[in-house]
């Protein structure tokens, strides 16, 4: 996906889009912390990865989990001291439905995905 104008928003729809196919409702508590975590990360590829012209957003359903990914070229992690508010923003409504956040390098080439996993509503 290109980042730009309209970013978040595609991605926002997209992924309501494979909520619904995963066989979440769309509009619940669980569907709006899913699409917030996807809002919030690709707005910090906007802010904060200003060498990614492009990003990666990605959904993964299985074993009783969804997860999450958004991936950018900035071979930049967050500093260890703490998130700034667009993470924090990620992960309280991820950690009130029992999911959590990581960042993992990429491997071969500049960049990161941040991951965050929710164990999938009964």
């Amino acid at each position: 996906m290109s980042v730009g104008l309209g970013a978040v928003t595609r991605a926002r729809e997209a992924m309501a889009g494979y909520l619904a196919d995963a066989g979440v409702t769309v509009g619940s508590a669980f569907a709006d912390a899913v699409l917030l975590a996807v809002s919030e990360l690709v707005t910090n590829v906007l802010r904060h990865a200003t060498r990614s012209p492009v990003t990666n957003v990605g959904i993964t359903v299985g074993a009783g989990h969804l997860v999450v990914s958004v991936a950018d070229t900035e071979p930049r992690l967050p500093p260890p001291a703490g998130m700034g508010v667009g993470l924090l923003m990620v992960t309280e409504p991820a950690t009130a439905f029992g999911g959590t956040v990581s960042m993992e390098t990429a491997a071969g080439h500049d960049g990161k995905t941040v991951l965050v996993r929710f164990p999938m509503p009964s």
